[in-house]
């Protein structure tokens, strides 16, 4: 009995590693909770980028960087580790880091809130991120769904990124960070007890190698831990030091996982314990190219001689990538992220983020009850989306089957103005859109400023569609009645640009005059949930 247990335990192992090797990355059937006690990786196919995580009690938190993205710095929450709601953003306006991220200028695609990391000491949140031109900030709050206080700048100098805070049992507050101009060299400093200031002559640089930087620090009983990643001949991977002193000296450092470019280098993230003791990562997968931007996977921890191992160890006991497992936390339900709005709320619902910081005074919920009212103004340049102010966004998912539709009231549109549904990523973009001209409304399509147009739309009442699937190659259609839908342009392939993943948005823009409206009923997204 014995003899037939271990032959059968082998070709379960055997199975399962086979069915590990056999995933082609993008081609994500199954993803998230698969309602049966476990889960597929990734378990969230859209761009949550620069990710860190930490337990409070029984509770979840993750953020995530969002570029020039506005408000900023996404948090989200989750009981179990796999099933993620997005609860708040830490930076509402973001313009207090640059002006360059503001309506009127929008210069800094690529730029912006890059990664950082949250953390909860002494009864509160803390959120500490980096903006490659500008430094380092920080805001804090009482709860982690806000308010959270406006943002203070600790660190004024261009090049660096990558900080995280770190409290010793004393009390005392250090931050970690990389000099990425200066050779990638990280950096530890000493903090002032509110956490607002670097204490400078406190500065010890205590690791530098290529590319080293997302840094975590962590003490795990009397032990330091310096967490991050670094560039070897086969990729990024996650390396980690370890010391019975803060400042060193540290042993190691320790490879803990493989780059695995196939699967777009699994890397960034936070390292959490849960309830029972078991300690998972989760990650972004961080090489570019992806058109749905960096995916959010969940790989268990192993530890061996007391480093944590990510994902399945080998006998160099270096781990490697992992695509499914048991959930964590056993009866909590499938829950994604919010997508599909009908603005009936009094404010704009978390899963919306513009692009670049709004003018605030031209959009509201409150003119038209229901109903999200977007107030045309001239783009900074003339028909182009990209420069163009209060487009409202969110993340599009790479899932089996995608279908985003919005309705749309044209009464308010002026001469000069255009209004639709987009997918863009800069420098790459197209719409969907209705054009007036003064004299007649027209549907159009436009890629990059290059437009088509259709036929004249003389109801008041639009409505607008794409579909997409895993291969990311997006249909838009319109329709006078919401049931039947006439597709319109050419397919576009969704494209990854300025370090983001693609975005779904509704914009409106008025080329001649600051004149004109558009009020949109509902934005619905329906997409593959991957249940069984």
């Amino acid at each position: 009995m014995k003899f037939i247990y271990l032959l059968c335990l082998l070709f379960f192992l055997s199975e399962n590693c086979s069915a590990q090797n056999k995933i082609k990355w993008g081609d994500w059937h199954k993803w998230g909770d698969q309602n049966d006690g476990t889960y597929q990786n990734p378990i969230l196919p859209a761009d949550y980028s620069d990710l860190d995580c930490i337990r409070v009690g029984n509770d979840y938190y993750a953020v995530s960087s969002t570029f020039q993205y506005s408000p900023g710095f996404v948090i989200l929450k989750s009981k179990d580790l796999v099933n993620w709601k997005i609860i708040s953003h830490a930076v509402k306006d973001i313009s207090k880091i640059s002006p360059e991220m503001n309506w009127d200028k929008m210069n800094a695609y690529g730029r912006g809130i890059w990664a950082g990391a949250i953390r909860y000491h002494n009864h509160k949140f803390w959120i500490y991120f980096g903006d490659p031109d500008h430094g380092y900030f920080m805001t804090t709050a009482l709860k982690a769904e806000g308010p959270w206080e406006p943002v203070h700048q600790i660190l004024d100098a261009k090049g660096w990124d990558d900080g995280c805070p770190f409290w010793d049992t004393d009390g005392q507050g250090y931050f970690i960070g990389t000099n990425f101009s200066d050779n990638y060299k990280i950096h530890l400093f000493k903090m002032t007890a509110d956490g607002k200031t670097l204490i400078k002559d406190s500065d010890r640089v205590i690791y530098q190698s290529k590319g080293s930087e997302a840094n975590k620090l962590f003490k795990i009983k009397d032990t330091y831990y310096h967490f991050f990643s670094e560039v070897k001949a086969g990729g990024r991977v996650v390396m980690m030091e370890r010391a019975k002193n803060i400042y060193g000296p540290y042993e190691g450092p320790k490879q803990l996982s493989y780059a695995q470019k196939e699967y777009h280098e699994p890397n960034q993230g936070g390292i959490v314990q849960t309830q029972k003791g078991d300690w998972y990562f989760l990650t972004h997968h961080g090489s570019s190219g992806d058109w749905a931007g960096r995916v959010m996977s969940l790989l268990p921890i192993e530890w061996i001689e007391g480093w944590p191992i990510l994902g399945k160890p080998d006998l160099d006991k270096i781990g490697s990538m992992v695509w499914s497992g048991r959930k964590p936390i056993q009866g909590q339900k499938k829950v994604i992220p919010q997508t599909s709005d009908d603005f009936s709320a009094k404010a704009l619902a978390a899963q919306w983020e513009w692009n670049y910081q709004p003018r605030a005074e031209k959009w509201n919920l409150n003119e038209r009850r229901g109903w999200l009212r977007l107030k045309a103004f001239k783009p900074i340049e003339k028909n182009n989306l990209l420069k163009a102010g209060n487009t409202i966004t969110q993340r599009s998912f790479r899932s089996a089957f995608n279908e985003v539709i919005i309705k749309m009231d044209l009464r308010g549109m002026t001469k000069g103005q255009k209004s639709g549904l987009t997918h863009f990523g800069s420098p790459n973009y197209a719409s969907i859109s209705v054009v007036f001209d003064g004299s007649a409304r027209r549907i159009a399509y436009d890629v990059r400023g290059n437009t088509v147009l259709g036929d004249s739309i003389s109801s008041h009442q639009l409505w607008l569609r794409s579909t997409w699937g895993l291969d990311g190659l997006s249909q838009f259609y319109y329709s006078n009645d919401g049931v039947k839908y006439i597709s319109f342009g050419k397919p576009y392939q969704l494209m990854w640009g300025a370090y983001r993943g693609d975005r779904i948005g509704i914009y409106t823009y008025n080329n001649e005059a600051d004149e004109g409206y558009l009020d949109v009923d509902y934005f619905s997204y329906r997409l593959n949930k991957s249940q069984k």
